[in-house]
């Protein structure tokens, strides 16, 4: 399937087209130009159980690369495709368990300067917000530091853009915000239960600006959670924020400056809602915890933060920057199709986990995603990506972070949970989701709406790193298991199987193995895929056709137990994910029965409404356009003149009558 928008099979038409973007590309794609334009022929890898398909010549927005990497080999020896899962019912039985988890755990982490383009989101955060109970949500990032509020902006704009400073090596903009910004945010959360933080900007304390704290407290009022207090302290120096001797007893000063300044601000009345110190990895948290930060700090703080990314592409995204040679996406995708992924992050802040429990203090992931500097191309945009996710988030909840937040930038990166289209195509195409906005599904439905969720690492079928999965126990009762296959393999044959038992006499409990068990499968053909990924059977659409609605039959796959072994048998695909359920109340209450929908058109939006489904898109080739020299008529507003085209003009009379056939309501998200 090839989904090409309506303008793009246009142009590819006329006869001066010499190369056309396309978008969507599910399997592999040769282009070859020559004098009567771009020739598209598909080849295929089944042995690899995927396509590969990466163009050197691609210039369109990182959002929407097209590029398909090959998936791993399967492992050499392969894991044990067939292993026991024994588990006690009751959570006093089970070592290890963690603290408390919310279903909103996973919540997003979006730069304050591209606020504009990614809040008209409202079915997509609906989704979400039905089965983790909220969402949370932090604005700010590396703009929030040269960010300043006024009262309005002409035109109306939320927010406006300086050029960026030459002298940081992520190009960061100056930028202004309006109080638009902030109503535009308390709109939201009055239509989806959505909480806020918002960052402080920090980069010069002689100078606070404390406005958008003020204003954020009397427009947002309880949906603020709290205000981050400097983005990546530890990098300040090598971004020119502070001099090359700022150290972390100088961030331990100037950190106390703005508690004073918020201490002495009656228009910040709520107080305690910190948030710090939001490392990146360059300076250790022990190393600030050393200054005496938390006990001299702690009426402050509402949370210890950290950022952390597992890889960078900084040397592809900023070339002249200094980075380095720039990393190969293939050669690195392998490290993250493994349980030590996750857990190897993680495994830092063991120790701060358990001081900002002694502090009373929750601990968050405030940003993370697969690389800084917009993530790899083919990677943070891959099936791979959502298995990655599911796998990192568990291990955090199972770590006693109490919080993570998956970052969003502009359509410059490729890590994005989900896209609007290109402004110039919004009349036509819809948005994008990325296949990590599905793990982000599967964990909250993973962790449910109680806030009594206690996930253990299972460490099953020994440790194997291939395998991983969790139990998570809700109200002290074992509710469902977290199951992963980071393997490819289209033959089936590194499909594991679990035997599952539940309770019996080694736990010292009766058997508690359910008769029957429901499960949710996460799948795609391969980790590499970008597309036809369905949750539980039903899909939000391929590229540029989500309007935030799951389509198709929802398809929940019931085992039945053996009773007189009392075992249960569960197959994971490779690759996939299954959550399997252990009660009717636990699915019930991950499985929303409805979910509050919006219209996705905006009342602005009067022209140019109509979108062709792709499918039909995709096999309408315009017969004999070479043949027709028919006056073509104008698409914009305002403008009737025909356009004569003398030496072969293709048949868009033919096409415009097909469209008008097929014409569907656009559900461009607004």
């Amino acid at each position: 399937m090839l989904p090409v928008s309506l303008l793009l099979l246009a142009a590819s038409c006329l006869p001066w087209a010499r190369a056309v973007t396309v978008y969507g590309v599910q399997g592999p794609l040769q282009v070859a130009t020559g004098s009567a334009g771009p020739t598209l022929v598909y080849t295929s890898d089944t042995a690899a159980g995927t396509a590969v398909f990466n163009p050197v010549n691609f210039t369109g927005p990182a959002a929407f690369n097209p590029i398909i990497l090959a998936p791993p080999p399967v492992p050499s020896p392969p894991p044990p495709m067939s292993f026991p899962i024994n588990l006690p019912q009751n959570a006093q039985n089970m070592p290890g368990l963690s603290i408390p988890q919310k279903g909103s755990f996973f919540g997003f982490s979006m730069e304050m300067s591209v606020i504009n383009q990614f809040i008209p989101f409202l079915n997509l955060i609906s989704l979400l917000a039905e089965r983790a109970g909220s969402v949370h949500m932090r604005v700010g990032g590396n703009t929030q530091e040269t960010a300043t509020v006024v009262p309005s902006l002409e035109g109306g704009r939320v927010i406006q853009k300086d050029k960026a400073d030459s002298t940081n090596p992520t190009e960061t903009p100056a930028l202004l915000i309006s109080l638009e910004m902030l109503y535009m945010m308390s709109n939201v959360s009055s239509l989806v239960n959505i909480q806020w933080y918002l960052g402080i900007p920090f980069n010069d304390t002689n100078h606070l600006r404390l406005q958008i704290a003020e204003y954020a407290e009397s427009i947002l009022g309880d949906n603020i959670l709290g205000f981050q207090v400097g983005n990546e302290p530890d990098l300040y120096p090598g971004h020119g924020h502070r001099p090359n001797w700022w150290n972390q007893t100088d961030y331990f000063d100037d950190f106390g400056v703005v508690v004073d300044a918020v201490n002495n601000d009656q228009l910040i009345p709520i107080k305690g809602s910190l948030i710090a110190p939001s490392l990146s990895g360059n300076w250790t948290p022990e190393s600030i915890w050393d200054t005496g930060f938390i006990p001299a700090y702690t009426d402050a703080l509402g949370y210890l933060s950290v950022e952390r990314y597992p890889n960078d592409n900084c040397a592809a995204a900023f070339p002249e920057a200094g980075f380095g040679p720039p990393i190969d996406p293939q050669t690195i995708f392998a490290d993250y199709l493994t349980h030590n992924a996750g857990k190897s992050i993680v495994d830092d802040y063991t120790d701060t986990a358990t001081v900002a429990q002694q502090a009373g203090k929750p601990l968050l992931m405030f940003e993370t995603n697969t690389a800084s500097c917009g993530g790899f191309p083919g990677i943070s945009d891959s099936f791979g990506s959502a298995l990655w996710l599911i796998d990192y988030g568990l291990q955090m909840a199972y770590a006693n972070f109490s919080g993570a937040l998956l970052h969003i930038g502009g359509q410059d990166v490729s890590y994005n949970p989900f896209n609007p289209p290109q402004t110039n195509q919004s009349s036509f195409q819809q948005w994008t989701v990325g296949p990590i906005f599905y793990g982000m599904l599967a964990i909250a439905e993973a962790l449910g709406t109680s806030n009594t969720s206690q996930v253990v690492d299972l460490f099953q079928n020994s440790n194997n790193e291939f395998t991983p999965g969790y139990g998570i126990w809700e109200n002290g009762q074992l509710a469902r298991l977290a199951l992963i296959n980071y393997i490819t393999d289209p033959t089936g044959q590194s499909d594991y199987t679990t035997t599952i038992t539940i309770g019996g006499m080694q736990w010292n409990e009766v058997n508690a193995t359910p008769a029957l068990l429901k499960v949710k499968y996460l799948s795609a053909e391969s980790v590499s895929v970008k597309e036809n990924i369905t949750w539980a059977g039903q899909t939000l659409g391929n590229r540029f056709e989500v309007d935030g609605r799951f389509s198709g039959d929802e398809d929940v796959q019931t085992v039945s137990c053996e009773q007189t072994t009392n075992t249960c048998f569960v197959t994971v695909p490779a690759p996939g994910f299954a959550l399997v359920f252990l009660s009717d109340g636990a699915f019930e209450e991950s499985t929303p029965s409805s979910t509050q929908t919006f219209p996705t058109t905006a009342v602005t939006k009067t022209m140019n409404t109509a979108t062709v489904p792709s499918s039909v898109l995709a096999t309408s080739n315009g017969n004999a356009g070479s043949q027709r020299t028919k006056n073509i008529s104008s698409t914009s507003k305002g403008s009737s003149g025909a356009m004569h085209l003398a030496g072969g003009v293709p048949g868009l009379a033919v096409l415009a009558a097909m469209l008008a056939a097929t014409l569907s309501v656009s559900a461009v998200l607004r």
